[in-house]
């Protein structure tokens, strides 16, 4: 999960020269979902049914849909490291989110200073663009914004589905969000008459989308999330920008200077923070839940 997908973004890229970011959606998510759906079947095991089959293909949408479809659209405009950067947020959504549960954990200082230094590094990212522009409507502080709200879509898609009761595995789980979600841009994408031009470089990056953004990596952040406490899950972020950044100057020459350097550690420092106020948190709640006889239960 952490570096194939910090591969994909470059592979969006890729892929958004011959496909529109909705056809682009459709076919990587209907290739990946069905793919794995069918070899579930094969194998026999537990599919979702009923409302646990609307839930988990609606959280899908909520995440995948919102999530990755505003990354494409942002691709169209900035570069794909940048938006890896933008995407660094993540964590910020997810602990946000997760307080305004009703049985979240709830958000302290430390947390809040975290968000704050990382929401620096963004603003220190963008500030220059925006301030020196006519209106805040450029293609880097509306790619920032259209991505925040798939950031959020994204978290909270994700957090619905961990707390779900459901028998069904998370590679299963994943089958049926991604499947769901192709099926809505492909219908999307016979509405609106998307652009789709048949290459060998574009057919090449669905491919590679559909492998190692979907059926690997995204099995894997299913897996993840109902595995693991929110802050480890959530490491990728850490890699996947790196892995993002490297690419992109290497196939693209993306620029990369001191400006992001700096905003990169900024922003990594804030995610730094959230998380290690998260484990500790969880770690005391642990304890307490051990110390009553309840851990575990």
């Amino acid at each position: 999960m952490c570096v194939f997908w910090g591969t994909t973004y470059l592979g969006i890229r890729v892929a958004l020269e011959s496909f529109s970011p909705v056809s682009l959606m459709g076919i990587r998510y209907t290739i990946s979902g069905g793919v794995m759906l069918l070899v579930a079947q094969a194998m026999g095991v537990h599919l979702p049914r009923g409302r646990e089959l609307w839930q988990t293909a609606l959280f899908g949408v909520c995440a995948l849909g919102i999530g990755t479809g505003t990354l494409c659209w942002a691709e169209l405009t900035i570069p794909s490291g940048l938006a890896a950067l933008f995407c660094t947020t993540s964590p910020f959504w997810m602990v946000g989110i997760e307080a305004l549960m009703p049985t979240g954990e709830p958000l302290h200082a430390p947390t809040i200073l975290g968000m704050l230094v990382g929401l620096g590094g963004v603003v220190f990212l963008v500030a220059r663009t925006a301030f020196g522009a006519h209106g805040p409507t450029t293609p880097m502080v509306t790619a920032f914004v259209l991505l925040q709200l798939g950031l959020g879509g994204w978290a909270l898609g994700a957090i619905l589905q961990r707390k779900q009761v459901s028998r069904a595995h998370p590679f299963v789980s994943g089958a049926v969000q991604q499947f769901a979600t192709g099926i809505a841009f492909l219908a999307a994408t016979l509405i609106f008459h998307s652009r789709i031009t048949w290459t060998p470089r574009g057919i090449g990056a669905i491919a590679y989308l559909a492998m190692f953004g979907g059926i690997v990596g995204y099995s894997a952040f299913v897996y993840s999330m109902a595995n693991l406490p929110i802050a480890i899950a959530s490491l990728y972020n850490y890699v996947n920008p790196l892995v993002a950044v490297a690419l992109g100057w290497l196939f693209f020459r993306e620029a990369f200077g001191l400006r992001e350097c700096i905003a990169m550690a900024l922003i990594f420092t804030g995610v730094a923070i959230v998380k290690r106020q998260s484990v500790t948190v969880q770690k005391l709640g642990a304890d307490g839940a051990a110390e009553s006889g309840q851990y575990g239960e």
